[in-house]
């Protein structure tokens, strides 16, 4: 009877692991002098590091051992802060392999702490990724594997992360504890998603398989958690290390054997273990790609450069995507070839599971990956775009990239590029176009050489458009006599042009105050915001005359409102005659201080004792409404000198 395989997904290297051993691989040929090392053993898997010894790769367990011609490749569970900085003291070569996932953990701790938190590390306290994480918060945080040690913890505050590879129940029974004792806690669930993936389809695959089989090293913390997930669901499952420790006879017994396999596991392991179940008349290597949907002639043969692939997302990290093309290598996004907003992230637009399409920009020969780019597929429907705009005037948004002899370029979805001459930039003058640099501009298309793909925009015409447009509206709501809102946009000697919402209108300098003004600086300045009315309106040039004054009462019309005789009041000297000086109570309303009541004593002439400009007391004397004279008296506000009362009195005596 045929027996069925079935894998299940995501089954060996994950892109961490298939990264660090591309690293390390590419440095062996580099190596002159001294040894290539990586920094304990680069993933657990005995056949994938026997195999780098015999190239020379050797695995180092003391930073003593190290010497400054040396190179060290950081593996991909990472390291902890104090082993960077004891390598820059050695100066020896070191090459990064971390893994994405993993170096945005130990951002995460190292900010925690500084922030005040308790850091919490979900995982093995003996795994290297836990080590090498807790390295970033100076070895202070508390690190949890169950939910009896959680019941232990008595700090508050706690600032939790996982290890990539736990299984999600545990951080789940570890949260519930928390709650229950009533933490203030803040969870960043750091569970790898491939290893999400891996686990949940392992389970799904026990579920229904008579026998299990678990593929990979027996030090591997993801492996081990495969299998504890499988022997709960399947009873009859094997770990297995090495092809040879297969259990051919075991196998013989089944009907459905499931294969899943850890992330440290190399794909040759998992087809030699399937290779010997096909010698106990289980389904070929050849039939069980076959019944799984798998085309072995596309998945040896790579895609040609220029070529529009189709694949699923893999892994996203804030740098790439990793893309599944069905081939023997993964395709990379790097983020500068996709077309992102404002502070979008790949992690916006991107997850694992997605249908994706793509352009091949780069063929690695090597063992390494293809690059992909989304923009180049993008670029032929923009330009379809940009011809279908000028055939139908339709208006498109580009962004000021950097300006050229004439104008400047504009980037029409980051990934177009055509060219605003300065003549098209707008309706007035531009004399420097730097300023438009990193705008965002609507434009029409006025011109396409569609042989050399150049486009030439124009924001001149939406500019006046929009001006026209605007123009009309506020002209149909605005009748004479209103009172509107506008700002102050110029000046010249004889008014101000007020902005009425793209619309200016003219406020005479005559209309501005009920007083007399030399210019309109006087009162107004650029930018102020102001309430005027509407005086007149041409319908032929659609020209509008302003006043401000008109929006409050003229001053001779409420006198007997504010002013009485007797009263004080302040005020500036505007004017001096021989005969008094003019005091400017609000503009528009001006009171004679007549010579003689300048001051107590004989004042022969006036500009001895007042200047323009100068402030002053004064109090009314009369109120002449019919003529609008106002009489006032500076010395009756002041004290009679003791010289003056002597005489007066003598004079009653006699």
């Amino acid at each position: 009877m045929m027996k069925k395989i079935e894998i299940a997904e995501n089954s060996g290297f994950c892109f961490g692991v298939k990264e660090a051993i591309k690293k390390t691989e590419e440095e062996i040929g580099k190596v002159k002098t001294g040894n290539l090392y990586t920094l304990g053993s680069l993933i657990h898997n005995s056949t994938v590091t026997d195999g780098l010894k015999a190239k020379g790769v050797n695995i180092l367990k003391d930073l003593a051992e190290l010497k400054k011609e040396d190179t060290v490749v950081i593996r991909s569970h990472g390291e902890a802060e104090k082993v960077y900085v004891k390598l820059r003291e050695i100066g020896c070569t070191v090459v990064d392999a971390t893994c994405p996932f993993v170096s945005k953990i130990h951002d995460l701790v190292r900010s925690a702490m500084e922030d005040g938190y308790h850091v919490v590390i979900v995982g093995d306290r003996n795994h290297p990724e836990v080590v090498g994480t807790n390295g970033w918060c100076n070895d202070s945080a508390i690190i949890v594997n169950s939910k009896e040690e959680a019941e232990s913890v008595e700090e508050d505050n706690l600032y939790i992360v996982c290890q990539t590879t736990i299984i999600k129940k545990l951080l789940d029974d570890i949260l519930s504890v928390f709650e229950r004792k009533g933490k203030k806690f803040v969870v960043k669930n750091t569970i790898c998603n491939a290893t999400t993936v891996r686990q949940s389809s392992c389970e799904n695959l026990a579920k229904k398989c008579d026998m299990m089989v678990i593929i990979g090293g027996s030090d591997s913390s993801n492996t081990k958690k495969l299998y504890d997930i499988a022997k709960k669901w399947c009873n009859n499952t094997f770990f297995v290390e090495k092809s040879e420790d297969f259990l051919l006879q075991a196998s013989t017994k089944c009907s459905t054997i499931g294969v899943a396999a850890g992330a440290s596991t190399p794909d040759v392991l998992i087809k030699e273990v399937i290779a010997k179940m096909s010698e106990k008349n289980v389904m070929s290597m050849e039939e069980l790609l076959a019944e799984q949907g798998y085309d072995l002639d596309k998945a040896m043969k790579l895609p040609r450069l220029g070529e529009i692939v189709n694949g699923t997302v893999h892994q996203v990290t804030e740098k790439q995507v990793v893309v599944d093309m069905g081939c023997k290598k993964d395709g990379v996004i790097p983020k500068e070839e996709v077309t992102l907003e404002g502070e979008q992230k790949l992690t916006d637009l991107f997850k694992a599971g997605d249908e994706i399409q793509a352009k091949v920009i780069k063929i690695d020969d090597g063992d390494g990956v293809l690059t992909l780019s989304r923009k180049k597929l993008e670029i032929n429907a923009h330009w379809d775009e940009i011809k279908k705009a000028l055939e139908n005037n339709e208006v498109l948004n580009v962004k000021v990239v950097r300006s050229v002899n004439g104008g400047v370029i504009g980037s029409y979805k980051d990934s177009v590029q055509g060219f605003i001459p300065l003549s098209q930039l707008s309706e007035k003058f531009v004399d420097n176009p730097e300023e438009y640099i990193g705008k965002d501009l609507d434009v029409r298309v006025i011109r396409i050489d569609d042989r050399k793909m150049r486009v030439t925009f124009s924001h001149k015409v939406i500019a006046a458009e929009e001006k026209q447009a605007r123009i009309a509206e506020v002209w149909d709501k605005i009748d004479i006599g209103d009172i509107v809102e506008g700002k102050v946009m110029r000046f010249t000697d004889y008014g101000a042009f007020i902005d009425l919402g793209g619309l200016d209108g003219l406020l005479h300098i005559s209309e501005i105050s009920w007083g007399k003004l030399k210019h309109p600086k006087e009162v107004l300045q650029v930018g102020d915001v102001v309430r005027v009315k509407i005086l007149s309106k041409n319908d032929e040039n659609h020209k509008i005359s302003l006043g401000l004054k008109q929006t409050t009462p003229e001053p001779w019309a409420v006198i007997n409102e504010k002013y009485a005789v007797g009263q004080e009041v302040c005020g500036k000297v505007v004017q001096i005659k021989d005969y008094g000086a003019f005091v400017e109570l609000e503009p528009g309303l001006d009171g004679l201080v007549h010579i003689s009541e300048v001051a107590h004593k004989r004042v022969d002439n006036i500009s001895d004792e007042l200047k323009v400009g100068q402030e002053v007391t004064a109090k009314i004397l009369e109120i002449d409404e019919e003529k609008k004279r106002i009489s006032l008296s500076i010395k009756a506000t002041l004290p009679v000198p003791e010289a003056a009362e002597e005489p007066a009195k003598e004079a009653v005596e006699e």
